[in-house]
């Protein structure tokens, strides 16, 4: 009966390196979760009831973006919805007229400029947003027509709740950068460390006390008339 084959000192050195390698390579990639609430501060101290609008993510550590996804931005009533849409980096958007009348689609943001030109009812256009960054999307027919679509290169990302809650994850433990923004508030960053248990509570605030609306210019870049819109 043979006898079984213990490996040498030097073997075994190398199978316990290796495990403990393994163990580490384990522990690195185990996913957390970053969980909190965001609040925001509005005019004469009030708090901001449209806090669902703002977008959180990640940034760090190199990593992939998530796959491209389509989506969609619908004009219903003169209004797009949804207001604000977030996607990763590679995304198609799509822009589908619901309304009896013509609109057309355009954005003077340096990331993703275009112009859909007038399409009208049940017509549908779309852009693919191939740079991270906030794209203003406007309506040259209609001037209070506004949308935002922020295109992000991480897979950290999300936006709260209605009341403020949030989650981002799964999140490997390591050293990040959490930012906050809101289309009437300045974009907040803080330094987060996460652990292997995640991060819970964190509190978020925003503050809109200093927005004032400015009116955005036509896709030529110049003020809308006050007169003889066509609606």
């Amino acid at each position: 009966m043979r006898g079984k084959i213990q490996p040498g000192p030097a073997a075994r050195r190398t199978l316990a390196l290796g495990g403990l390698a393994l163990a580490s390579l384990a522990w690195v990639g185990q996913p957390a979760e970053v969980s909190g609430r965001v609040t925001m501060i509005d005019k004469e101290d009030q708090s901001g009831d449209d806090v669902g609008q703002a977008v959180l993510w990640l940034s760090g550590p190199p990593s992939q973006p998530r796959a491209p996804v389509q989506a969609e931005i619908g004009t219903s009533k003169k209004e797009f919805s949804p207001h604000v849409l977030v996607v990763p980096v590679g995304s198609t958007v799509s822009f589908p007229n619901h309304d009896p009348f013509n609109h057309n689609v355009f954005s003077l943001s340096e990331e993703t400029p275009f112009d859909l030109g007038l399409y009208g009812r049940d017509e549908v256009r779309s852009v693919r947003f191939e740079r991270p960054g906030l794209v203003r999307v406007y309506c040259n027919v209609h001037a209070q027509m506004s949308a935002l679509v922020v295109v992000r290169d991480t897979p950290w990302y999300g936006q709260p709740a209605s009341d403020g809650s949030f989650t981002l994850g799964p999140v490997p433990p390591g050293s990040y950068t959490l930012h906050a923004w809101h289309e009437r508030a300045p974009e907040l960053t803080r330094p987060l460390e996460v652990t292997a248990d995640g991060v819970e509570q964190l509190a978020v605030e925003l503050d809109a006390r200093g927005f004032q609306f400015k009116p955005h210019l036509n896709k030529h870049g110049q003020p809308y008339p006050q007169q003889g819109r066509r609606y």
